[in-house]
């Protein structure tokens, strides 16, 4: 990765937004969104305790002189389609609130990532965030039926999964939460074998990518490219092939397919 995706909450904060014309209006609309302070002046800002600001001068000396002035006071800076003077970028954003997906290209290409967002759009339903809302609500309940935290992934994964009782793209999926808790189930998974046809990623099918995204450890074959191993989840245990398999959770056995 290029950069490190975070979210970053600024409401009741005050951020500097420098600048005029329809760049630095949309910079002010985002930050007022988010429900952040909008400070233009930078001495104000940063006696203010401000920890962000946006540069969205027409002039290019302009831009680098506050660009220095303010990484100086030790902001971070996103300044207006000059990637190479920002400390951050600007996603594209996909808001369900409270779920929020980004689309960022580094600063490549503001158009490609709006077209990534819009097709995002039209597939993603409205009622996605009360989907998140009613899970949230649901979380008591959740480590009631299921107390260990592997079951309760398993459960939820086969839920939220296509076709499931909670399919993230059913529009009526926030409705169904009390009635597929009060009749989930546990159940052993049996280990699952992935046969690499090639290193590179872009070369998995769709349920071997799922899987692997759901695995709670994977057993592999030395010389499996990180490109591969990274599409599992962060916390899932990493074995090398010949060891130990666990018998809980979801195993997946990732093979070159010479072996």
């Amino acid at each position: 990765m290029l950069s490190l995706p975070l979210f970053h909450r600024i409401a009741g904060q005050p951020v500097i937004v420098l600048g005029e014309g329809e760049a630095a209006a949309a910079k002010r609309r985002l930050v007022t969104r988010a429900g952040g302070e909008i400070v233009t002046d930078i001495q104000q800002g940063v006696d203010r305790g401000a920890r962000l600001a946006f540069v969205a001068h027409d002039n290019p000396q302009a831009v680098e002189g506050d660009v220095i002035r303010l990484r100086c006071a030790g902001l971070l800076v996103n300044a207006t389609d000059r990637p190479e003077l920002c400390d951050f970028t600007v996603p594209s954003l996909v808001d369900r609130a409270p779920v929020l997906i980004a689309v960022g290209t580094g600063g490549a290409s503001a158009g490609l990532a709006k077209a990534v967002r819009l097709r995002l759009e039209r597939l993603l339903p409205q009622g996605l965030g009360a989907l998140a809302d009613a899970l949230h609500a649901a979380r008591a309940g959740l480590r009631a039926r299921f107390p260990e935290a592997s079951d309760r992934r398993r459960a939820l994964d086969a839920a939220l999964e296509d076709g499931g009782p909670l399919d993230v793209l059913r529009a009526d999926a926030a409705g169904q939460v009390a009635g597929w808790l009060d009749g989930a189930h546990s159940q052993h998974v049996a280990p699952v074998e992935i046969t690499l046809r090639s290193d590179d990623p872009d070369d998995l099918t769709l349920r071997e990518a799922r899987l692997l995204g759901q695995a709670d450890a994977l057993v592999h074959d030395a010389g499996i490219p990180p490109a591969i191993l990274t599409r599992a989840r962060a916390d899932a245990v990493r074995i090398p092939a010949g060891g130990a398999v666990p018998g809980e959770g979801l195993v997946v056995i990732l093979r070159h397919s010479g072996n």
